[in-house]
């Protein structure tokens, strides 16, 4: 239904502007929390990949644009039972604390959890995952969403992320990635190493780019026959902005991969190195 929206006092608009996104993780009255989509192509990607909105926040001149997704999503291009409040763009600021990108906003529900292996084993419509990015310990949402954004573009099947990462469904990390962290599956996963063990069962080679003295470089580990058959599985394992890897992450892994490099500098930004790497680990 559609609602006006003429005062930021209105209680009904909790979810916008009394919760954290650490708290909407975690709201009691829905069973695996909020996350927020932010303009129209976030908002059109995630209910693309199946998720339910709890409600939509929009400008007026925003909303055509918005309606046929809230149609799509609620079965009525006003909402059905799913409100749509409508406010002027200066009190959608004042609302939710930053300038709206595109006008539109929607408290979308988190989608239940899935077993990181059941996820890859369904990866491609069934066929099962081939390339995997393994995120450890991230915690700038900026590179979290880069990173989807490059695993989308370059053929990715999946990503995993450690317990103490990001938040790839956090506003920022969506922003970033303009939406696809709805396109490339994803799953948390528990304690990194017993998990390598289970990849490692599964048929995936583990790679971890490290800066180690047994490294190898990138292009040569993307040579190797176990990257190059059409049939090959490949995890690679990237770490924190700051420290990298754990060892205990990099012991595990069969193999450490460097991208070399010159100008006196010693790597790359994690989402610029998660670029290169899935470029040149792509299946041809």
């Amino acid at each position: 239904m559609l609602i006006p929206i003429c005062t930021i006092e209105d209680e009904r608009l909790h979810d916008y502007t009394r919760l954290t996104d650490v708290a909407l993780r975690k709201r009691l009255e829905v069973e695996y929390g909020l996350y927020m989509a932010e303009s129209t192509k976030v908002i059109m990607r995630a209910i693309e990949a199946g998720h339910s909105p709890r409600s939509f926040l929009t400008a007026p001149r925003w909303l055509p644009d918005l309606e046929p997704w809230i149609e799509r999503a609620c079965g009525s291009r006003e909402g059905g039972d799913v409100p749509v409040f409508v406010a002027e763009e200066e009190l959608l600021e004042k609302i939710t604390g930053f300038h709206l990108h595109r006008g539109a906003l929607a408290a979308m529900n988190r989608p239940a959890p899935v077993d990181p292996m059941e996820l890859l084993r369904k990866a491609r419509g069934g066929e099962g995952a081939r390339r995997v990015v393994i995120l450890e310990g991230l915690v700038d949402h900026t590179n979290i969403g880069a990173i989807f954004r490059s695993a989308a573009a370059l053929g990715v099947d999946a990503v995993l992320v450690t317990e103490d990462c990001a938040d790839p469904l956090y506003r920022r990390s969506v922003r970033v990635s303009m939406g696809t962290v709805f396109q490339v599956p994803w799953a948390r996963i528990g304690n990194l190493s017993t998990h390598m063990q289970r990849l490692h069962e599964e048929g995936f080679t583990t790679a971890a780019l490290a800066l180690t003295e047994q490294a190898i470089p990138l292009s040569e580990f993307a040579a190797r026959m176990e990257c190059s058959p059409e049939g090959s599985k490949v995890a690679l394992i990237m770490g924190t902005e700051g420290d990298g890897l754990s060892h205990r992450t990099i012991s595990a892994a069969q193999y450490s991969v460097v991208i070399p490099m010159s100008g006196e500098v010693d790597s790359l930004n994690v989402a610029a190195a998660s670029a290169v790497a899935c470029w040149e680990l792509r299946i041809r």
